[in-house]
């Protein structure tokens, strides 16, 4: 352990994966307190990518704010249950990655994390997201999927870069029309196996959408207004309960032309996907 912190001080990066951890060594914390004989601390830097993945952590400890100039955190693969107040803390930190634990709720300081890129909480406990996620303005790849998520807050509105959106494998039932109209940038939107019954009318606002998955919900219709998805080359609507598919459908999007995901069979019969 000693070896790699040094090399930590160094570098500024630590990987502690696959360790067998069952908690965050107290030398992490304090890694600029810990120089050792032969060491020049003025050649020491800040950590600032932090890996603790696919261990058995079942807690992280308020003293992450010592590491403020964090900008990578890993977390995933643990036992953690919940996360500390201490994210709002890393003012630097522009990918957190806390996927693959026991986390029932996110903390409301997530918003103070303003640097923030990309946030994977997939495969957790979490019945919402924190209506402060929506401080975080640079954020463009947000993935939940995988959790027992009913809604998702109106201030995500406010996450106007969105470019990547993955909330396959919850309970939503409503897309907010208002987030729709907010997210222009969306290129990728996975809101699959949810409990989904339609789709917003202004979805068509989202020109950028190359890839789009609403497979296995309850949508009855497709709204016309989807022909202003101009960008659209995958389209998965299978396990649903259409009908009928609008004709504006029809020569509108970039749709593949060979094996496309989104292929009616005879007609408007929908019964092929």
């Amino acid at each position: 352990m000693d070896r790699v912190l040094k090399t930590a001080r160094s570098s500024g990066s630590l990987n502690l994966s696959n360790r067998s951890l069952r908690e965050v060594p107290e030398e992490v914390y304090k890694i600029l307190d810990a120089v050792g004989e032969g060491e020049k601390w003025w050649e020491n830097v800040e950590l600032q990518k932090l890996i603790l993945a696919h261990n058995s952590i079942e807690s992280i400890k308020e003293d992450l704010k010592n590491l403020s100039q964090l900008t990578v955190l890993n977390v995933s693969h643990n036992q953690l249950s919940v996360l500390p107040a201490a994210i709002g803390e890393l003012p630097m930190l522009k990918l957190l990655d806390v996927s693959f634990n026991l986390i029932q709720k996110v903390p409301d300081e997530i918003g103070s994390a303003t640097s923030l890129v990309k946030f994977d909480c997939s495969s957790n406990q979490l019945r919402e997201l924190p209506s402060s996620l929506g401080g975080c303005l640079d954020l463009s790849d947000l993935k939940a999927s995988n959790n027992s998520i009913t809604s998702l807050p109106d201030d995500l509105a406010r996450c106007s870069k969105l470019t990547k959106l993955d909330v396959e494998g919850n309970k939503l039932k409503v897309l907010s029309g208002n987030l729709m109209a907010s997210w222009t940038m969306l290129t990728e939107f996975n809101a699959s196996k949810n409990l989904l019954s339609d789709i917003p009318d202004n979805f068509g606002s989202l020109s950028r959408l190359i890839r789009l998955d609403l497979h296995q919900n309850r949508i009855l219709t497709i709204p016309p207004s989807i022909m202003g998805c101009c960008s659209l080359a995958e389209f998965y609507m299978g396990n649903n309960a259409l009908s009928t598919l609008p004709a504006e459908i029809a020569g509108t999007f970039s749709l593949r032309d060979t094996g496309s995901p989104f292929k009616p069979v005879e007609g408007d019969s929908c019964g092929g996907m």
